[in-house]
């Protein structure tokens, strides 16, 4: 019989809310239990799954830098550590690495966060036209003023299994998942309590995390929070070309399209203008999006992309935080029981394991240990001091 009370819920299962009970069940200074809710135990739908599964290091943000580098640790070791009796998974994380590329507009910019990078220990280079048009000669670099390439750390990885690798090892642990839907958080006074679900079952708690995605403010209104997340649809483009592209890495063009190497072909995307990328829940590719904006940018940046051709297409959404397209995670101060990790605004997938670590440290000790993310808190947004985060891709 399923007891009704746990010491923390998590709402959302999947790279996020996964690596929480993971890291919570992982931790021998934690003897509660943990109960993860998820909607769909097939994650077809979920950002995870539906991301262009990459991890680097090339942002403008420390703390993002910071997160994405104990994102490599953890999957430089990913199948020992999550290892259980009946399985061994594999993250398949290849370190193809980053190459941003900069026109002189942006040459500043770029200069800047490879500083701030660097100061971190990141193991990224700069590189001039000429040099990036030697070690990649199939792209055009004639606008080009500079670029920043990844030597280790950065690739991509099958998000589905990293996810799922999490899942398993955290119910091995002792934690509890159960396909739901939570439809209301319930509260007394300035403590959240636990939730009820579609079918009007309820679960009481003493901690209650927030990791449900695009549902995360709904889920705050409840309890008078406004949290400045937005559902923003991103398509990714699955193409194939008939020339190879050697050592190719994650590329990020000055427009803002990118693409890498992905089996026999490449994934490409590129966001939408923002006069036409409004809040939406559905899931339909916007095929003109390809046709009209990426393509021409791709074959201007390779002229062997001129004879792409898109095979099949998707999309997913961004929880993207409208105040800086950073992460907002710990408590909310009107309600110190309720714990977020929303607005992620793409950077869920490669953040989780950070962020997992991050609030199992906050509910078993009360404070950071491993990296301080007080920055990334709740503070910013009331006092409106928001932490711009420059490399949104």
């Amino acid at each position: 019989m399923q007891q009704n009370h746990y010491d923390v819920i998590v709402v959302g299962g999947a790279a996020t809310g996964s690596s929480v009970a993971y890291f919570l069940s992982a931790n021998s200074d934690f003897d509660g239990s943990v109960l993860v809710i998820e909607k769909d135990p097939t994650y077809q739908k979920s950002a995870t799954t539906l991301s262009a599964a990459s991890i680097r290091h090339q942002f403008s943000t420390p703390e993002n830098i910071q997160m994405s580098q104990f994102g490599t640790e953890f999957l430089r070791t990913f199948s020992e550590q999550l290892a259980t009796a009946e399985d061994r998974p594999d993250a398949a994380f290849h370190e193809g690495g980053y190459l941003f590329l900069a026109t002189s507009a942006g040459q500043s910019t770029l200069e800047h966060n490879h500083s701030v990078q660097k100061s971190l220990g990141v193991d990224v280079v700069m590189l001039s036209p000429d040099a990036i048009a030697a070690r990649f000669p199939w792209m055009n670099t004639d606008d080009l003023a500079a670029g920043t390439l990844g030597l280790s750390g950065e690739g991509w990885l099958d998000a589905y299994g990293m996810m799922q690798g999490l899942r398993k090892k955290a119910i091995a642990q002792g934690a509890t998942y159960l396909q739901a839907e939570v439809t209301h958080l319930l509260a007394e006074g300035a403590r959240t309590t636990g939730v009820r679900l579609t079918d009007g079952a309820s679960f009481t708690c003493d901690t209650l995390i927030n990791a449900a995605g695009t549902a995360a403010p709904r889920l705050a209104q409840q309890v008078g929070i406004t949290l400045p997340v937005q559902s923003r649809k991103r398509c990714v483009f699955y193409v194939q070309c008939p020339q190879t592209l050697p050592d190719c890495p994650m590329v990020i063009d000055p427009s803002g399209a990118y693409f890498r190497p992905e089996g026999q072909g490449f994934i490409a995307g590129i966001a939408p203008s923002p006069d036409n990328d409004p809040e939406t829940f559905d899931f339909d590719v916007q095929h003109e999006l390809f046709e009209d904006l990426l393509w021409p940018i791709l074959a201007r940046r390779v002229p062997a992309f001129e004879a792409l051709r898109c095979n099949h297409s998707w999309a997913g959404h961004y929880d993207m935080n409208m105040i800086d397209q950073n992460v907002i995670i710990g408590p909310h101060p009107s309600m110190k029981n309720l714990l977020f990790a929303s607005g992620f605004s793409g950077h869920g997938m490669q953040q989780g394991p950070a962020v997992g670590r991050a609030l199992s440290e906050l509910i078993i000790y009360g404070n950071y240990r491993s990296l301080d993310l007080s920055r990334m808190g709740w503070g910013r947004i009331l006092t409106n001091q928001p932490v711009v985060e420059r490399n949104v891709v």
